[in-house]
């Protein structure tokens, strides 16, 4: 079986890769058991100093490295580089704090009749990754920077479109001098993924993806009693109200929407807006939808390129059309353009209902919900009217209505009056069916560590009496 990389702009077949066979996956495992072994036991300093070498290649190479990106799987060269240079932010972020996010924690030893106890975090082994193709090197390096750090040692599944890119970050850690074998990229089929998760040697694992493919992780590694972290996509809400400043935010909805060519699992998919203003912000909105520039990814004017397959652009037509047909009304785009490459053109459309597929499915790619409501109550109701809840946006400059969003939005972020994005600072993670666990900040390095009590009593004594409790 081969994994071919097809450039999503032409349609090209660029290039073609050999998977694992059964006898060199079984090396791979092996190899990762081994490595870890001595890797766990490396100080923070020196992981450090690999870490930030990470990040430095991620900079001087940022241009090679997003170039590869975009042939790829049609990201724009300019957010290809971008996301790069995040990667890079992000190694130097773990590596500066892994050491005080891990540290022992004292507790109260006289309370538990001890001379000293304390809790401490400790790596847990190999860890399996299965990452998506849309942001193919930051929603690796998101686990990966954190994970290294704690001592634990890698292994990537990667999307099998991007296979060049899977093997890029095999390469980057080796060049940065980490142990050969702390992070390995298998090219492997689904097929095989559970027969890894099973595998003894792994310890745990972690997924971005689609539901299914989470429901059947988060299944198989919960028979083998094994930590997971999920994170299986969203349909976040885009609340405008009142008193926001419709320029802005029209602005950052049109960013938002359609930023990684509408491939993002944070981008804001449903615009909920107060009748009061949605005349005004639907002008603004629709008009800068349709001004944005389609075409060749790798010119730096364009603002939106290819999707990433076939199947992915045929999937967000059927979305569109199934609404259309069902009553909804297209306010700009709507039609595949007749060229070559998997595009398809920014787009806007109203009067949805619950009748329709994508009410209740995620649209992966740049398709616009717009909704008006008539109150806050409404606003709320709407927004939560989902089965996922991974990020949301707020826009209001009332300190009432900001607090009711935070409070009430059934989401693993509110971002008010501004887009929602990632930040190595700021945990990453939904509720509902978008997944459980956290990535990112100091809660993510904790995901993939055995939290240890450590209690050490007195020196002992003969005649000391030992009294049994659970």
């Amino acid at each position: 079986m081969a994994m071919s990389v097809i450039n999503p702009a032409t349609e090209e077949t660029m290039q073609t890769f050999e998977t694992l066979s059964a006898v060199e996956l079984e090396e791979r495992l092996d190899w990762a058991a081994t490595t870890f072994a001595t890797y766990r036991r490396t100080d923070f300093a020196t992981r450090a100093t690999w870490m930030r070498a990470a990040g430095e290649i991620l900079d001087r190479d940022c241009d090679t490295i997003a170039r590869m990106m975009t042939t790829e799987m049609g990201k724009t060269f300019v957010a290809a580089q971008a996301e790069a240079r995040k990667c890079a932010v992000a190694c130097r972020y773990y590596a500066e704090q892994a050491a005080g996010f891990l540290a022992d924690e004292p507790a109260d030893a006289a309370a538990v009749g001890a001379r000293q106890a304390f809790a401490r975090y400790e790596p847990l082994g190999p860890v399996l990754a299965v990452m998506p193709w849309n942001f193919p090197l930051w929603q690796v390096m998101r686990f990966a920077a954190p994970a290294l750090m704690a001592g634990n040692v890698g292994l990537l599944k990667h999307a099998s479109n991007v296979p060049q890119t899977a093997l890029f970050l095999q390469d980057l850690f080796v060049e940065a001098g980490f142990p050969d074998g702390a992070f390995q990229t298998l090219l492997i089929g689904a097929d095989q993924v559970e027969g890894v998760l099973r595998d003894r040697r792994v310890e745990a694992a972690t997924l971005t993806g689609s539901l299914p493919a989470g429901r059947s992780v988060g299944s198989i590694a919960g028979g083998e009693i094994k930590t997971t972290v999920l994170e299986l996509g969203g349909s976040d809400a885009f609340i405008v109200m009142p008193s926001a400043d419709l320029g802005r935010a029209a602005a950052v909805a049109t960013t938002s929407r359609c930023q990684n060519n509408g491939q993002s699992c944070i981008s804001a998919k449903r615009f909920i807006v107060h009748q009061a203003v949605a005349a005004d912000f639907q002008q603004r909105f629709v008009a800068q939808m349709a001004a944005l520039r389609v075409g060749d990814p790798m010119n730096t004017d364009t603002d939106v390129g290819p999707l990433a397959t076939a199947a992915g652009r045929d999937d967000v037509e059927a979305l569109v059309r199934d609404a259309v047909e069902r009553g909804a009304r297209v306010l700009c785009g709507g039609h595949r353009p007749d060229r070559p490459g998997w595009y398809y053109p920014p787009t806007v459309i109203t009067d949805i209902t619950p009748a329709m597929r994508m009410y209740h499915e995620e649209v992966f790619g740049p398709v616009a919900q717009l909704y008006r409501v008539h109150s806050i109550d409404e606003a709320v109701a709407l927004a939560n009217d989902t089965d996922f809840g991974l990020g949301s946006n707020a826009w209001t400059d009332d300190p009432a209505e900001q607090d009711r969003f935070v409070r009430d939005l059934e989401a693993g972020a509110v971002f008010v009056n501004g887009m929602t994005t990632s930040y190595p600072e700021l945990p990453f993670g939904g509720v509902k069916t978008s997944g459980y666990g956290r990535e990112l900040s100091r809660h993510g390095i904790r995901e993939f560590c055995n939290l240890k009590t450590v209690w050490i009593g007195a020196e002992s004594r003969r005649s000391e009496t030992v009294t049994e409790t659970e």
